[in-house]
C-alpha cells in the first residue's frame, strides 16, 4: 500500500455498519454507512478521495454497490449547492429526501454569537413596537422584549465564564445559540470536553431567590418548569449527536442561574444539575476525565454542523 493511500476501517457498533476513511497520518477524510448508503466527507475537497476509497473497499470485498445519497459538510460556512436531479433518494439517517448526487449544505455553528437568538427576538419585538418598548424600558416594566433581552445578557455572561475554561484547557470547546429543529428552539450552550457533553440552559434572574427541590424550581415563589425542559433538551441533544457521531453520546442537562441573590438546592434533580454561573467552570472541571481527546474531537466536529441539529430543508431555507 502506498504511503499516500487512504486507510479504510470498518466499524460496527450500536446498530451502525460504517467505513471510516483517514489519511495515513490519521487525518479524517470521512465515512460511509454500509446500511444506509449515506456518505459524509470532512470537506467537499475530500469527497472524491472518500468515494474512491469506499469504492475500492467494496470491490475488494465483493460488496454489492448501490447509489449513494451524499451528505457532505462544506469546508467553510459558505453554502454548497447543486441543481436537484429528477430522481430523489432517501437519506434515512436524516429522514429527508435528497436529490441524487446532492450535496448537503451546512453552517459552522462554532461561529455563533452567545445570546444571538434571544437578542434577535428582542430586536424583532422592539422594532414592532418601538414607542411602547421605550416607555416599558423607562418604567422598567416586564415585557416579552425585556425577557428576551435579559435572557441574552445572561447567555453572554455564561459564555464569558466558559471562555475562561477553554483558555485554561483547549480540550474544552463550546457552541452557543444552537438552533434545534424547525420551531425556533435553541440551546443556549453546548459544552464538549474531557468531563463529558453538556447542554447549558441559562436563566438570568437578577436579585432573585431560587429554590430547587427535585423537579421543582421556585423563582421568588413562582414555579418554573426548568427541570423538565432541561431534561428534554439534553435527551434530544443526545439522540441527535449519537446519530451524527455514529456512537452513543451521553448528554447532561444543566440549569445555570445568573446573578441570583441565592440558589438553594434542597434536593437535586435526578438527572439535571443546577449550577450558578460563577460555579460553572469549576463544576465542569470537577467532572474529571470521562472522554478521551479523539472522542471529544469527533463529538464537537459533528456538533458544529447545523445539519446535525436541523433537517436539510430547514438548514438550506435558513441561509
Amino acid at each position: 500500500m502506498s504511503s499516500s493511500t487512504p486507510v479504510v476501517k470498518r466499524w460496527r457498533r450500536f446498530g451502525y455498519d460504517r467505513l471510516y476513511v483517514t489519511q495515513p497520518d490519521g487525518e479524517e477524510i470521512g465515512w460511509a454507512d454500509l446500511r444506509t448508503d449515506q456518505v459524509c466527507a470532512a470537506s467537499l475537497q475530500e469527497l472524491p478521495v472518500l468515494t474512491d476509497a469506499v469504492g475500492t473497499w467494496k470491490a475488494r470485498n465483493n460488496w454489492n454497490p448501490s447509489g449513494m445519497p451524499l451528505v457532505v459538510p462544506a469546508a467553510s460556512t459558505a453554502a454548497v449547492r447543486r441543481e436537484p436531479a429528477t430522481t430523489p433518494l432517501t437519506d434515512r439517517a436524516a429522514g429527508t429526501c435528497l436529490p441524487r448526487d446532492a450535496v448537503r449544505c451546512w453552517t459552522d455553528l462554532s461561529t455563533n454569537v452567545p445570546g444571538a437568538e434571544a437578542r434577535k427576538q428582542a430586536l424583532l419585538l422592539r422594532n414592532a413596537a418601538p414607542i411602547r418598548t421605550f416607555f416599558a424600558r423607562l418604567f422598567n416594566r416586564r415585557t416579552d422584549e425585556r425577557a428576551w433581552r435579559i435572557g441574552a445578557d445572561g447567555e453572554e455572561m455564561v459564555a464569558a465564564e466558559l471562555a475562561q475554561l477553554c483558555r485554561w484547557n483547549p480540550s474544552w470547546r463550546v457552541l452557543h445559540a444552537v438552533k434545534v429543529g424547525t420551531r425556533g428552539t435553541d440551546i443556549d450552550h453546548v459544552v464538549v470536553g474531557p468531563g463529558g457533553v453538556f447542554t447549558l440552559n441559562t436563566k438570568h434572574h437578577p436579585g432573585a431567590r431560587i429554590w430547587v427541590g427535585g423537579d421543582t424550581v421556585m423563582v421568588n415563589g413562582w414555579r418554573a418548569p426548568y427541570v423538565p425542559k432541561s431534561r428534554h433538551e439534553a435527551g434530544r441533544a443526545a439522540k441527535l449527536l449519537t446519530a451524527a457521531a455514529g456512537f452513543s453520546v451521553q448528554v447532561q442537562g444543566v440549569i445555570v442561574p445568573v446573578r441570583a441573590q441565592g440558589t438553594t438546592i434542597a434536593a437535586p434533580p435526578s438527572d439535571v444539575s443546577v449550577v450558578p454561573s460563577k460555579r460553572i467552570v469549576p463544576w465542569l472541571i470537577e467532572r474529571g476525565a470521562v472522554l478521551d481527546h479523539p472522542t471529544c474531537s469527533r463529538i464537537f466536529e459533528v456538533a458544529r454542523w447545523s445539519t446535525t441539529w436541523q433537517p436539510l430543508d430547514a438548514t438550506v431555507a435558513g441561509r
